[in-house]
This record gives structure tokens, C-alpha cells and sequence, in this order.
């Protein structure tokens, strides 16, 4: 999986006061979890803009200078309602031999032959909850679409890699060809001209 580098710096304080002046220095007071302790620290907003603001999934390597470095993935982000200003940010630690469970986004690959047919694809699901030792993450989770009929739909046990396990039911629909208007349409009428047309060999 692709990182992103974090330059921040470690917070002395944590109080109320020092956390509204990092904001409205610009800065999102941060933690880290999942060590030893809890480690606060702070950067400026604008380094969390390709990690927040895009699809994608990234793991982050947070440096706060003085040789300290921690491998981490962001577990959860707090936004202001109205403003969608970052408020705060958890980051979880990650370590090498620790296995970790993250979201990680659906990519579609092929052509359904469903939607060749004039078929409607439907993604039911656009990210996948996936579980791995940090170096086995995937970037994304690939399903296939080809083999779809108009009509079927691709369960989450077709997709997926031996390198890491997917965290979802067996019945989990990632994504489905569902018959449009039009070729729905299209069927009623040829069943209804099939109706209309005499048998071979029969009289009127």
C-alpha cells in the first residue's frame, strides 16, 4: 500500500487553550495510538490533504523530528459541521508483525457481459473492510466483472487475495447487473410479438 509522510511536531500541552491556538494557527492536533502510550502531537493542515480528501487508501509515516518515526493508518477524523474544517485526527500505530483491519476501496476491472447486453452496473459496495500484516495491505481490492450476466451479482467470496482476508459475510453483494428500463422493455415486447406470432404448421 502507498504512504503518505506526516511532518509534525510533539505537543507539550493538551489542554483547551493550546489546542484552539493550533487551529487557528492552522495546525490539527493529532494522536497516535496503539503503542506504549498515547503520543499527541500536531501539523499543519495542509499535509493531510492527500491523505483525507481522496479516495484512495494510504498508510502514513509520521515523523516528528529527532529521529522519531512511527508507521500508522488513520483511524478516525473529527470535521467541523458546518466549516468541514479538520478538527482532529487518531492515527493507530502499525507494526510489522501485527496484523491490522482497514477499509480499502473496491476497484472495477472488465466488461460484464450483462452490460454489453444493456445492463445497468450497480457498486453496493465501494470500499472492503480487509485484514493483513501492514506490508501485505493492498491498495485496493480488485473484482472482475466480466463473468456478470444481466441480473447476477458478484459476492464478495469472488474477489479478494490469499495475502490478505476480506472482514465481511459470505452474502456481502460487491457489485451486481441489474436489468435497466429499457431492456426490460425490450423483453416485454418480444414476449408479447412471440405471443402474437402463430405456431409453424398452425392455421389462423
Amino acid at each position: 500500500m502507498k504512504s503518505i509522510t506526516i511532518k509534525g511536531s510533539e505537543r507539550e500541552s493538551v489542554g483547551k487553550v493550546s489546542t484552539k491556538a493550533l487551529r487557528n494557527a492552522g495546525a490539527v492536533p493529532c494522536v497516535l495510538y496503539g503503542g506504549n502510550q498515547a503520543v499527541h502531537f500536531s501539523a499543519d493542515a495542509a499535509a493531510f490533504k492527500n491523505l483525507v480528501y481522496t479516495p484512495n487508501a494510504h498508510t502514513v509515516v509520521i515523523e516528528l523530528g529527532k529521529g522519531k518515526s512511527f508507521n500508522a493508518i488513520l483511524q478516525d477524523i473529527q470535521v467541523h459541521p458546518v466549516s468541514d474544517k479538520i478538527l482532529h485526527i487518531d492515527f493507530f500505530q502499525l507494526f510489522d508483525d501485527k496484523e491490522i483491519t482497514m477499509e480499502v476501496p473496491v476497484k472495477i476491472t472488465g466488461v460484464s457481459k450483462g452490460v454489453l447486453g444493456g445492463g445497468v452496473l450497480r457498486l453496493n459496495t465501494r470500499k472492503l473492510k480487509v485484514k493483513a500484516l501492514p506490508k501485505n495491505l493492498p491498495d485496493f481490492v480488485e473484482a472482475d466483472i466480466t463473468p456478470l450476466e444481466m441480473g447476477n451479482k458478484l459476492y464478495v467470496t469472488k474477489v479478494g487475495a490469499p495475502e490478505y482476508k476480506i472482514m465481511h459475510p459470505e452474502n456481502t453483494v460487491v457489485a451486481q447487473v441489474r436489468i435497466s428500463r429499457a431492456a426490460m422493455k425490450a423483453a416485454q415486447e418480444a414476449a408479447k410479438a412471440a405471443k402474437a406470432t402463430p405456431a409453424k404448421g398452425k392455421k389462423k
